[in-house]
């Protein structure tokens, strides 16, 4: 008679923590589902607000130095098809961005990421990056950069026109 009530029970128990640990799962998963609609909630209005209107550097930092300068009478309009423009009246330069989820170990894999990549050898190379947003807002879209290679910080500061 103990043999079956010690059987019962340990099957009980083992149907306890099954059931437990499949809660402690679909908790968790609810909680990357309600991270990932968030997060793309997120994406969606800094796009919005990125695709919408000109904008300017009005801060450009590359590893302490400020180089602001480069870019001062250029105009950066942010298409729907990720082409990135810059303009300044009289040249025109061409390059991509993209927003999106970083992957990397060596940040937050929860982050969002400002890729923006010129195919040129001038200053604006130096934008070329991954960039972690700091701010963001319909008119300003602050930016970091922790360089792996030599642990310099850069800093990008875009405001709209």
């Amino acid at each position: 008679m103990n043999y079956i009530k010690i059987k019962y029970l340990s099957i009980i128990m083992i149907l306890l923590v099954g059931f437990t640990t499949a809660c402690e799962k679909e908790d968790e998963k609810e909680d990357d589902n309600s991270k990932s609609n968030s997060q793309s909630i997120v994406k969606s209005t800094i796009e919005t607000n990125v695709k919408s209107g000109t904008w300017r550097i009005s801060k450009f930092i590359d590893s302490g130095t400020d180089e602001t300068n480069h870019f001062t009478n250029f105009n950066f309009t942010f298409s729907s098809t990720g082409v990135l423009n810059a303009n300044n009246g009289t040249t025109d330069y061409n390059g991509t961005w993209s927003i999106t989820d970083s992957n990397s170990n060596d940040d937050s894999q929860d982050d969002l990421d400002f890729n923006i990549h010129f195919n040129l050898t001038n200053e604006f190379q130096d934008l070329n990056d991954d960039w972690d947003f700091i701010s963001q807002s319909a008119t300003l879209i602050e930016l970091i950069d922790i360089s792996g290679g030599n642990g310099g910080i850069d800093s990008l500061t875009f405001v709209k026109n």
